[in-house]
C-alpha cells in the first residue's frame, strides 16, 4: 500500500514536471520591430538569442516590417484580438495608443535604476498623460552628415551651424563643380520628411499645437517650410529627395553623391564602413544647424520604444524580454547603430571608442531634442503635413496656403 501510494505520487510528480515543461516550452512571445535605421536585423537577432539562451523557457518570434508599416500592422493586430506581445513604436504614437488601450502602463514595473539610470529625455518616448507605457529603446535624433573631403575641395573650413550657412556652402560646392546637387533630404511624402520638416520647425522657433489648435500656420512653422521651399528650388538639393526616405539619402551620401545629409544616428558607421562606403573615413557629423538670433541647434525626437501590448497573453514574459532588450549591456554591445538609453554609456570606451565624433554630436543633439505634435490625432495631422510639404515643393500650393490647407485637415 506504503510502495503503490509513493508510486502513485511519483507518477503525478512526474506528470506535473512533464506538463510544466510543456507548458514553458510553449510560451512564445510574437514581437514586431521595425526594418530600417537604428539597430539592424542582425541586432535584434542577436539580442533575442542571449536572452532565449538565458530564459530557455521563452521562445521569441520576430517580425520585421519597414517603419512605414509599423503602426498600421501593430493597431490592426490589435483590432483583431492580438497577435503580438512586443511592439516597437515611435514616440508619436503613445498619446494614440494610450487613449485606444493598446500598450499596458507600466509605471509600476519600471525599477529605480532604471529611473535614476536613463537619460531624462529618454522618458518621453514612452510618456502620456504621466504614466509610462514601455521602455525607450531607440534614442535618436537627425545629424547633419557632411563629406570632409569635398568641403576641403571647396575651401569650406568648416560644417555650417546655421541653416543659411548651409545654403550658401552648397552653392559654392556646386558652383566649383564638385557635385551638382550637394544636398540630400528624406522628403517622400511620408513621416521622414515631417521629422526633417520638425528640425527645422525647432530651428525656427516654430510651434505645432497651441492651445489644441495649430499653430504651424504662422511663425517658426511656416519659416520651416519656406527653407525647404527655398532649398529644392535653388538647385543645390538632390531634386529625388521629394522622393527618398532616409535609406535612399544613405545610399546617395555613401555613394559620395552628397555633400551634405540630414540621417539618424544609424548612418555614421554604416557610412565610415569601406564594406559599404564610398567616403569611409571622410564622414563628419555634427548636430543640425540652428538660426542665427533663434537657435544654436536644431533636432527632432525621433526616439521610439517597446512596449506590451493590452492583448498580450504573457505580459510578465513581454517585460522580461524587454528588460534585456532595453538593459544597459545589451545597449552598450550594439551601440554602433543606435546609442543608448542610459547616462552612464556615454562615458564608457567601449560605446564611445571610434565614433567619438558621433558622441560629440550626439550629446549636444539629443540635449536639443523638439518632439513632433502630441496628440491622439497624430496619425490625421501628419497625413496632413506630409501632403502640405509635397504640394509646396511641387510648386502645387504656396507654403502658406498648404499649411492652413493642412491646419484644416489635420484633425485638430
Amino acid at each position: 500500500m506504503v510502495k503503490s501510494t509513493r508510486n502513485a505520487l511519483l507518477g503525478a510528480t512526474f506528470m506535473a514536471a512533464s506538463l510544466t515543461g510543456h507548458a514553458h516550452a510553449e510560451t512564445t512571445l510574437n514581437a514586431l520591430f521595425m526594418a530600417q535605421a537604428a539597430y539592424s536585423e542582425d541586432n535584434v537577432r542577436a539580442m533575442t538569442d542571449a536572452f532565449t539562451k538565458a530564459n530557455p523557457d521563452v521562445k521569441v518570434n520576430l517580425e520585421f516590417v519597414p517603419y512605414e508599416g509599423l503602426h498600421d500592422k501593430t493597431v490592426l493586430a490589435q483590432g483583431s484580438g492580438g497577435g503580438y506581445d512586443v511592439v516597437l513604436y515611435d514616440v508619436i504614437w503613445p498619446a494614440e495608443y494610450a487613449a485606444n488601450n493598446v500598450l499596458v502602463d507600466v509605471t509600476d514595473r519600471i525599477s529605480e535604476e532604471m529611473k535614476s539610470g536613463v537619460l531624462p529625455g529618454a522618458w518621453t518616448t514612452v510618456e502620456y498623460d504621466g504614466k509610462r507605457y514601455g521602455m525607450p529603446w531607440i534614442l535618436d535624433t537627425k545629424y547633419l552628415f557632411y563629406n570632409k573631403e569635398i568641403l576641403e575641395k571647396a575651401g569650406i573650413k568648416a560644417p555650417p551651424t546655421t541653416w543659411d550657412e548651409l545654403a550658401e556652402q552648397a552653392k559654392i560646392i556646386k558652383d566649383k563643380g564638385l557635385l551638382a546637387t550637394p544636398v540630400a533630404w528624406s522628403w517622400s511624402q511620408a513621416e521622414a520628411a515631417i521629422c526633417d520638416y520638425t528640425t527645422l520647425v525647432s530651428a525656427y522657433g516654430g510651434k505645432f499645437i497651441e492651445d489644441g489648435k495649430p499653430a504651424f500656420t504662422t511663425g517658426g512653422g511656416l519659416d520651416a517650410l519656406k527653407y525647404m521651399v527655398d532649398s529644392y528650388n535653388s538647385g543645390t538639393t538632390n531634386p529625388n529627395s521629394k522622393e527618398f526616405l532616409e535609406e535612399d539619402v544613405r545610399k546617395v551620401f555613401q555613394n559620395g553623391e552628397a555633400a551634405f545629409a540630414l540621417n539618424w544616428t544609424y548612418m555614421y558607421n554604416l557610412a565610415n564602413d569601406p564594406k559599404e562606403s564610398k567616403v569611409a573615413g571622410k564622414v563628419g557629423v555634427v548636430p543640425a544647424p540652428g538660426v542665427s538670433g533663434k537657435s544654436e541647434r536644431s533636432a527632432v525626437n525621433g526616439s521610439m520604444g517597446l512596449g506590451i501590448t493590452s492583448t498580450s497573453k504573457h505580459p510578465d514574459e513581454a517585460w522580461n524580454y524587454i528588460v534585456h532588450m532595453t538593459s544597459q549591456a545589451t545597449q552598450n554591445e550594439y551601440a554602433k547603430l543606435s546609442l543608448p538609453i542610459w547616462a552612464s554609456s556615454y562615458e564608457d570606451p567601449a560605446v564611445t571608442k571610434g565614433q567619438e565624433e558621433l558622441i560629440g554630436a550626439a550629446k549636444l543633439g539629443l540635449a536639443a531634442m523638439y518632439p513632433r505634435p502630441t496628440t491622439p490625432k497624430y496619425q490625421e495631422l501628419s497625413t496632413a503635413l506630409q501632403q502640405a510639404i509635397q504640394e509646396a515643393l511641387l510648386g502645387q500650393s504656396s507654403p502658406e496656403d498648404a499649411l492652413k490647407s493642412a491646419a484644416d485637415n489635420s484633425g485638430l
